[in-house]
C-alpha cells in the first residue's frame, strides 16, 4: 500500500492538473522500493520526473530508510537513464517480477 505508515504517493500537479506520479513503499532493512513512475507525455521532459524522485528520496530520508531500489523494463530508455544520472546503480535482481527487465539501488546515506 502507498499510504502512511508503509508507503506513500507523492503527485506533481500544475494547477488543478496531475502531471505525473512516484510512489515509494517501506520494506525491512531499511529499504524502499520505488513504484509507479509515470508522467504524462505532454508533461515529460520538463523535469517532473527528477522532481518527483528527488522528493521521494527526502521522504525516504525523513523515514530512516538507509536505501532505495526499483525495476523497470528494458524499452524504457529514457526512465533508465534519470535513475542512473541521479545515481541509482543497475545491480542484480530484487524481485522475479515477469515485467522486470533492469534492477538499480541508491544508497542514501554514506
Amino acid at each position: 500500500m502507498l499510504a502512511a505508515p508503509t508507503g506513500l504517493l507523492l503527485l506533481a500537479h500544475r494547477g488543478a492538473g496531475v502531471l505525473g506520479c512516484a510512489g515509494l513503499r517501506v520494506c525491512a532493512g531499511g529499504v524502499g522500493e520505488v513504484t509507479r513512475v509515470f508522467v504524462l507525455p505532454t508533461a515529460r521532459g520538463q523535469g517532473v520526473a527528477r522532481l518527483l524522485m528527488r522528493e521521494l528520496e527526502r521522504e525516504a530520508r525523513v523515514l530512516g530508510l538507509q536505501a532505495l531500489r526499483l525495476d523497470t523494463r528494458t524499452d524504457l530508455v529514457e526512465a533508465r537513464g534519470l535513475y542512473s544520472s541521479l545515481g541509482y546503480l543497475e545491480g542484480e535482481a530484487h524481485n522475479a517480477d515477469p515485467y522486470a527487465n533492469h534492477w538499480f539501488r541508491k544508497d542514501l546515506v554514506g
